[in-house]
């Protein structure tokens, strides 16, 4: 009596967790709201009127001392770039991250955009152990290359 109760509960929970509506999150960087990504990237126009005023109102000798310090800036941030010391795991890799928890095979094949070597080795180990499968993925998804 106590299993066939059990498993009347346990086919109603699931059941009702498949009846849900699902919602799908989206792994690409680019935000939705084009008005908003304009906003986050680009000053407005009185900002850079500004700027250019107080830019130009600088004598010589001041605005190329500032565009000297600007380069060494932008060389400084490319060179950490290229090292991988300015990357912060974002967003998509945070999401994949999770993916790979749930679905490590799939997590790969999003990862790589394509079903390649990479996702049959982790499918394979996915489907012979989760572990390996699991740890696999998360390598192949925070590995820098």
């Amino acid at each position: 009596m106590k299993k066939r109760l059990l498993t009347i509960c346990m086919f109603s929970v699931a059941l009702i967790l498949l009846m849900q509506p699902s919602y799908a999150i989206s792994l690409d960087p680019k935000p939705i709201d084009s008005t908003a990504a304009q906003q986050k990237s680009e000053p407005d126009s009185t900002t850079i009127e500004n700027a250019m005023k107080e830019f130009k109102s600088l004598s010589r000798h001041e605005r190329k001392e500032r565009i000297k310090e600007a380069k060494k800036q932008l060389k400084e941030f490319k060179k950490e770039k290229r090292e991988g010391k300015a990357d912060e795991p974002g967003t998509n890799t945070i999401l994949l991250v999770i993916l790979a928890i749930l679905l490590p095979p799939v997590a790969v094949w999003v990862h790589q955009g394509e079903i390649n070597s990479k996702f049959w080795i982790d499918l394979l180990l996915t489907l012979l152990f989760y572990l390996p499968g699991l740890i696999y993925a998360l390598i192949v998804i925070l590995s820098k290359s």
